[in-house]
């Protein structure tokens, strides 16, 4: 009996040092890669990691996610003069298919690239919050959809976008319909696969935040954060970034953008809490991968 528990035991240890051995391997042949000059872009990543690429677009979002079992999300596509970038990234990887499209809010640096998006690439669905706005920017994105005969799926707390290769996500705001600030009808998404965790935030601001923070219920903490409202003084409160408590945080930003963004103050308090900034404007595309264990960071400046 004694001999059968020790078999057992042995068994599992050798299990779990060959999964470890796995998972040091494949970031090993990361490493390699990109001593060798490889852009994270080239990667040939494992089938069972999880990859969120944070694409320079200047001054405004557009990030692509890829799950382990092939399917793909699209939050956001950028300014219209700036969604070339987003085409040629999405081309570059043989992106036929967005399985998942979601715009955050109606905002230009947001959403105005939606329209060539929708109108390049097969759809699944598509989210968006349910609120109109009355710019060209936003008709022309209503216009592809109606042209290509998609159905909008609301964009709000408790909605399930996908459970795909093992990688939950879901949204956890706008929880109301009357916000005084567009941004904070951003849809703020949350993925989490294994042990590892993404919160996505969109521009909301730091009305968004506390409602957060205020749900006790609500799983805040994240290895990866997407900074919100491109690191503006309207968010990134020192208490939201504690209750997060990211190891890596990422912000879009245009470089030497009109806004200062972000601000020095918003980056002191990431400095001042030990939390990796990356930014676009500074170390291009950011891609983030996960094996569900920890997560790796690279960077492509170009």
């Amino acid at each position: 009996m004694k001999m059968k528990k020790f078999i057992l035991i042995l068994l599992s240890a050798i299990l779990i040092i060959s999964s470890l051995a796995g998972c040091e391997m494949l970031f090993q042949e990361f490493e390699r890669a990109m001593e060798a000059g490889v852009a994270p872009d080239a990667l040939q990543f494992s089938q069972d990691t999880l990859r969120v690429n944070y694409i320079d677009v200047g001054q405004g979002d557009s990030i692509f996610v890829q799950y382990p079992n092939g399917e793909v999300m699209l939050i956001d596509a950028a300014k219209k003069k700036d969604v070339g970038a987003v085409v040629d990234f999405l081309n570059s990887r043989d992106i036929k298919k967005i399985d998942y499209l979601v715009a955050t809010h109606p905002h230009e640096d947001h959403i105005g690239g939606m329209a060539t998006i929708i109108d390049t690439f097969d759809i699944g669905k598509i989210y968006m919050p349910k609120k109109e706005h009355d710019t060209k920017t936003y008709l022309n994105m209503l216009e592809s959809i109606q042209r290509k005969k998609l159905k909008i799926s609301t964009a709000k707390a408790g909605v399930e976008i996908a459970n795909a290769g093992g990688c939950h996500t879901y949204i956890i705001s706008p929880t109301g319909d009357d916000y005084k600030e567009l941004n904070d009808y951003s849809a703020v998404i949350r993925i989490e696969y294994g042990g590892t965790s993404f919160l996505f935030m969109g521009d909301a601001e730091t009305l968004i935040e506390k409602e957060l923070m205020a749900k006790k219920s609500l799983n805040l903490k994240a290895d990866v954060l997407k900074v919100g409202h491109h690191g503006s003084n309207t968010s990134s409160s020192n208490a939201f970034l504690k209750a997060v408590s990211p190891t890596h945080a990422i912000v879009c930003v245009g470089d030497n953008n009109d806004y200062g963004h972000p601000k020095e103050n918003v980056v002191k308090r990431y400095e001042n809490l030990k939390i990796n900034l990356y930014r676009t404007d500074k170390d291009g595309t950011v891609t983030a991968v996960s094996d569900g264990n920890e997560v790796q960071i690279y960077t492509h400046v170009q």
